[in-house]
């Protein structure tokens, strides 16, 4: 009996194998000619939410990539102005007398240093 059952899964599994292959090569529009007609508009809207969930997703990683490329100019803002901050107090020879505040000036911050490309290791 019990080898009867794993007979019975091990069939039942390769049918739905087989089923999901065949299912496969229909999304793929591969032998669709013997489908009936309902099957068809199944098919179709299999097919119209499958562009739709990708449309989504694509919109998603459009809009993260629209706040991305905000952020990076308001950073970029922010450090345009900082240095011309900097260039301005230099030129009215405002750090000319403290060593200290000269030498900051010309520290990169921790955060803007360059960093190994992580994509790059082996």
């Amino acid at each position: 009996a019990k080898h009867e059952n794993l007979k019975n899964e091990i069939d039942r599994i390769k049918k739905e194998n087989n089923d999901m292959r065949i299912e496969l090569k229909h999304l793929n529009g591969e032998d669709i000619s013997s489908l009936q007609y309902p099957d068809l508009i199944r098919l179709e809207q299999a097919l119209d939410n499958g562009i739709a969930s990708v449309n989504d997703r694509q919109m998603e990683i459009y809009k993260m990539h629209e706040k991305n490329t905000t952020m990076l100019q308001e950073e970029n803002n922010q450090l345009e102005y900082m240095l011309h901050k900097q260039e301005n107090e230099m030129m009215d020879g405002g750090v000319r007398n403290n060593p200290q505040e000269r030498d900051y000036l010309y520290q990169i911050p921790y955060g803007f240093r360059a960093q190994q490309n992580q994509q790059e290791r082996v």
